[in-house]
């Protein structure tokens, strides 16, 4: 439970080559920005299940020079592709949901790279910027020479393996001899190097305005993907107005829609209402738990009516975060019963990453393909996986997220950043898809209410309302070394429980974070659920 310590600059990460990519630009002289695009760019190329270049972004970005000011909030969201409607895919024999994998699921363009080449660009405004070959040069040197298959992505492989291998692309890319890796092969990715080697060369921009953007059209084109140059052309990554939400111990921050981030930060402002008549005065006891679930529920209630892309909300996500209506909706959470919960569930697979550098800047990040490999379809002589996150689109026009060309889907996708009234700065999050609200509501409140240290706050007994890895399911899902007594109370109360095997489970993905102290000095924890890393300078 030891959490490191440094003064430098720190970057976590869920896989260890990826924090020691950003750690290394750190001690460069990089921005805590440039160290995470550099980490960005190595967890595409090592984390492949979970991530890619073919998928979205979202950045919170702190810094201690602007005061009081929000952080800046980077959406880089890829917009559904022009063809995609929904009569596109009734003439398709698709009249009911959009294919979950393959060409078809590939809809919306990728727009993390665009979020990286935002997020640079205000990076170039505090100092001279590194150059994009040095921030790329470990993801392509992993490329080239290969990474060992971690074990999360060995099982994922083998258990999606019917639905995956059919995929223009994967086999070639991903299996060995039409099978799943086993953890520790080495798998080299030379075509993803390249395509890497290029935008080093012609900027990030040729991803979508370049060179680059029209093999890449070509490709999604040649596959059967509804994506075009056209497409890729419009897809650009904006500043928008971050969410917040004030609580005794600091002021917490995320995304506005299409994200989640609504979710995340309602369940902490629900919490807080709820803390003195739950009697909740340490973590993992029965109030903790329960009341975390609870504010879960109305959270996701709220977030199911409201988010969407932000050209069509019903509502104003923000007003749901003020005290009265916080305090309005917490009364409807029982102190000691469970609601009963048949809600729908989000499947999804993530990675979030932190960076703090020398001089206090601090990144709270996100990146994602969706579900685990995305679509499944690995362009040809790219690399690039391309993701599947349009599949969250409904086909029915009456729906709140209903498919429309342009407009950009649902998303679970979420970084939080907490300032705290004592100075200190934490960026947090999760990958995950429905538990990413859950385990950040739960790290937080072991940290700021309970005093509980970094490292803890991330290994602790995690909980998960919602999907299981790879399937969907209701029930409150507990790790197994909750207290018996818990298990039993929380069942009495009413939860559907549901005791995992595992001590540390991926169900309850891959979390972590940063803290920097008034004093310079950067603590940083990765999941042990992982085979991530804090790496310090």
């Amino acid at each position: 439970m030891h959490t490191p310590s440094s003064y430098g600059g720190m970057v976590v990460a869920p896989h260890h080559l990826a924090a020691q990519a950003g750690r290394d630009v750190l001690r460069d002289g990089g921005t805590a920005v440039e160290a995470m695009v550099a980490a960005a760019a190595a967890i595409a190329v090592v984390y492949p299940h979970m991530n890619a270049i073919g998928g979205d972004g979202f950045w919170l970005i702190h810094d201690p020079a602007t005061g009081d000011a929000p952080p800046v909030a980077i959406d880089a969201c890829g917009a559904a592709a022009a063809a995609a409607s929904i009569d596109f895919y009734a003439a398709r024999g698709h009249a009911k949901a959009i294919p979950s994998r393959g060409p078809l699921a590939a809809l919306t363009a990728a727009g993390t790279i665009g979020g990286w080449a935002e997020a640079l660009a205000l990076s170039a405004q505090w100092q001279a910027p590194l150059p994009l070959p040095r921030l790329l040069a470990d993801a392509i040197r992993h490329a080239e020479q290969g990474v060992a298959v971690s074990a999360s992505q060995a099982r994922l492989t083998r258990e999606k393996l019917a639905e995956l291998a059919p995929q223009p692309g994967f086999g070639a890319t991903y299996l060995v001899d039409g099978q799943a890796p086993a953890a520790g092969h080495r798998l080299r990715q030379p075509a993803l190097a390249a395509t890497l080697r290029q935008l080093a060369d012609e900027g990030l921009d040729s991803f979508y305005r370049g060179p680059l953007a029209a093999r890449i059209a070509a490709a999604l084109q040649a596959v059967g993907s509804p994506l075009t140059a056209a497409d890729l052309a419009a897809c650009r990554a904006e500043r928008v107005p971050p969410l917040r939400v004030a609580l005794p111990e600091a002021e917490v921050f995320n995304l506005p829609p299409p994200t989640q981030g609504l979710a995340t930060l309602m369940i902490l402002g629900l919490f807080d209402q709820i803390s003195d008549r739950l009697g909740i005065t340490e973590g993992e006891g029965f109030a903790h738990v329960h009341g975390l679930v609870e504010a879960t529920k109305q959270a996701f209630l709220v977030r199911d009516a409201v988010v969407t892309d932000r050209g069509r909300l019903p509502s104003d996500p923000q007003a749901f975060l003020m005290t009265e209506a916080l305090a309005e909706r917490a009364t409807r959470i029982d102190a000691k019963r469970a609601l009963p919960w048949p809600q729908p569930t989000q499947p999804g697979d993530t990675i979030w990453m932190g960076a703090v550098d020398r001089e206090g800047r601090a990144v709270s990040f996100i990146q994602s393909v969706y579900w685990e490999f995305g679509s499944g379809v690995v362009l040809p002589d790219l690399g690039i996986c391309w993701q599947n996150r349009g599949t969250s689109f409904a086909l029915d026009p009456r729906a709140l997220n209903a498919l429309e060309p342009g407009r950009k889907p649902f998303h679970t996708l979420n970084p939080s950043l907490a300032r705290f009234g004592d100075g200190r700065v934490m960026p947090f999050g999760t990958m995950g898809g429905e538990g990413q609200p859950q385990t950040q509501a739960a790290v937080y409140t072991r940290v700021a209410r309970f005093g509980q240290g970094l490292q803890q706050a991330v290994a602790a007994p995690r909980w998960l309302l919602g999907r299981t890895w790879g399937d969907v399911s209701t029930s409150l899902k507990l790790e197994s070394r909750f207290d018996p007594a818990l298990v039993q109370a929380l069942g009495d109360a009413g939860h559907a429980v549901e005791l995992l095997d595992e001590a540390f489970s991926d169900t309850m993905g891959h979390a972590g974070a940063l803290m920097r102290h008034p004093d310079g000095r950067i603590e940083g924890a990765a999941d042990p659920r992982s085979d991530g890393a804090a790496a310090a300078v």
